[in-house]
Parts: C-alpha cells; sequence; structure tokens
C-alpha cells in the first residue's frame, strides 16, 4: 500500500486556499476536511462557541483515514505554531508524508476584495470580516512549506504550481516538508 499523504494547507481567509485545496483532493482522490465545515456543524447541532474543538475532531477523522491508507487535504487557517504542530503530529502518528501548503495573496486591495465579495458555501456559516482578517493572530512560519501567492494567477495556473512544487517534493522522495 502506498503511503499515505497529509496535506496541510493554511493561509488568511480569502487567500484561495479552500479553492486549491478542493481542486488538490479531487486530483488525488484524497478525503477533504474543511475545518469551517466541521465548526459549523458542532455550532449547528450543539449551538455554543466554538474554540479548538473544530481542530480537535478534524485531527481524529484525520488520522482514522490515514491509518487506512487514504490521503487527506485539511483545509484551515492554521494560523498559529501550535495547530501546525499537531497537523505534524497526526502525520507522524499515523506514518504519514506530509506536506505544509500556506496561500496567501501578496496584494492587500486583492485580498481584501476577495473578502468582501465573496459568499459562503456553508449555511449558516458567518464569513469574517477584513477588520476580521487583519486583526486576526498568524504566527510566521519557522518550518519548511509550499508558499503560492494567488495574486496575479487564475485559479488553473496557481493549481498548476502546486502541483510543479509536490512534484519536486516528490521526487526528492521527502517524507516531510
Amino acid at each position: 500500500m502506498k503511503q499515505p499523504s497529509l496535506y496541510i494547507f493554511s493561509g488568511l481567509p480569502g487567500s484561495g486556499k479552500s479553492t486549491l485545496a478542493k481542486q488538490l483532493a479531487r486530483h488525488y482522490q484524497a478525503a477533504y476536511m474543511r475545518i469551517d465545515t466541521i465548526e459549523q456543524g458542532i455550532r449547528d447541532l450543539c449551538n455554543f462557541n466554538v474554540q479548538g474543538e473544530g481542530y480537535r475532531l478534524a485531527y481524529r477523522i484525520a488520522y482514522d483515514n490515514l491509518k487506512q491508507g487514504i490521503s487527506v487535504v485539511s483545509d484551515s487557517c492554521n494560523p498559529i505554531e501550535l495547530t501546525r504542530k499537531e497537523w505534524i503530529g497526526v502525520a507522524i502518528e499515523a506514518g504519514a508524508f506530509f506536506v505544509n501548503i500556506e496561500v496567501v495573496c501578496s496584494n492587500i486591495e486583492e485580498h481584501r476584495r476577495r473578502v468582501e465579495t465573496r459568499s459562503s458555501e456553508i449555511n449558516n456559516l458567518q464569513l469574517p470580516t477584513w477588520q476580521n482578517v487583519i486583526d486576526r493572530e498568524y504566527h510566521e512560519w519557522d518550518m519548511d512549506r509550499i508558499v503560492i501567492d494567488t495574486f496575479n494567477l487564475n485559479e488553473k495556473c496557481a493549481f498548476n504550481h502546486l502541483l510543479k512544487s509536490l512534484s519536486i517534493i516528490e521526487k526528492q522522495n521527502l517524507t516531510t516538508y
């Protein structure tokens, strides 16, 4: 059985990470896990303020899939060092390959336009405002990752850039990135 992979997407709302994560999940026929969906499901079913519960539940579901040999694409802001390390811990514990993928939009005006004009695909999910996005805690990275800057790239070009970056890692036969 081929070693499963955990593709750990990170980035601020409106950067384009969900678009790329969904495309990658389809491309690799991997399980797709979006923290927004999990957290909104918890809110709808349990009617309480969700903090880290969505991530903790996602870690368990990802682990179960990885142990079954099913690759997983995780789609979340993944904004702090703690959550980044926890995702890596899930992959290591499951014996899976992992790669960190940070999606950014380097142009502030374009990023703001995306945040202010997008609509939610998730019932009842209240999308963040631009002020929420710029106020969000987001730690600097201190580990290797693929960075995809979606500014000035259409979806197809951004996805092709991601696939090319993943191909380079696979050719180097790395087990983590």
